[in-house]
């Protein structure tokens, strides 16, 4: 018999494709992750782990399921590793496989999964625990000639360009209030921090 999940419970910010796991209040772990694509996005809301499966056999999901209350959704890993940081998947989220598998270890069934659309600097969005309201809300785009910028190419992210540059994927989403992290166009400029 599984045991029911009373603490840990995982919270999943779709605008940064980030999942972090949480014992109580306590951090454990923060992991990038692939998330819907526009078409098919990941549902946003409270759910919880229903099942869990090892796979022991070659599959896109990886090597590890936890199924969703939202039925057909889960997370899971990837045999498709360069899919993380982007929306590619028909709304589940994967994860490396060297991630979901210590994960998976510490999930129980019935531990909590939040989705949400993430907070960008700016929005109005009220995430569940905790509203975001702007300080200092700028009357005009935050531009400077001198800052330095980065022109969108085919299949960019913002996880991977953040990767690439070896920068803070919080201060790049920080310095880009106004981008759509799921609707970059190549040859759109953004801002670096």
């Amino acid at each position: 018999m599984f045991r029911l999940a009373r603490s840990g419970h995982i919270e999943i910010d779709l605008l940064r494709r980030q999942l972090s796991f949480y014992q109580g209040s306590l951090l454990v772990g923060t992991y990038p992750i692939a998330i819907g694509k526009p078409s098919t996005p990941s549902p946003v809301g409270e759910w919880s782990v229903i099942n869990k499966k090892i796979l022991n056999y070659e599959s896109v999901f990886g090597t590890r399921w936890m199924g969703l209350s939202n039925p057909g959704y889960g997370v899971h890993g990837t045999n498709n590793p360069s899919s993380i940081g982007n929306a590619v998947s028909n709304g589940c989220i994967r994860m490396y496989n060297h991630d979901v598998e210590p994960l998976f270890s510490k999930v129980s069934i019935g531990t909590r999964v939040v989705i949400h659309k993430g907070v960008n600097p700016g929005s109005n969005y009220e995430h569940p625990n905790y509203t975001v309201v702007p300080e200092n809300p700028p009357s005009k785009p935050n531009y400077q000639p001198s800052q330095r910028t980065y022109q969108i190419k085919s299949g960019d992210t913002l996880w991977a360009i953040a990767k690439k540059l070896d920068i803070s994927l919080n201060e790049l989403i920080k310095v880009n209030p106004t981008v759509n992290p799921n609707n970059l166009m190549v040859g759109q400029v953004i801002n670096l921090p």
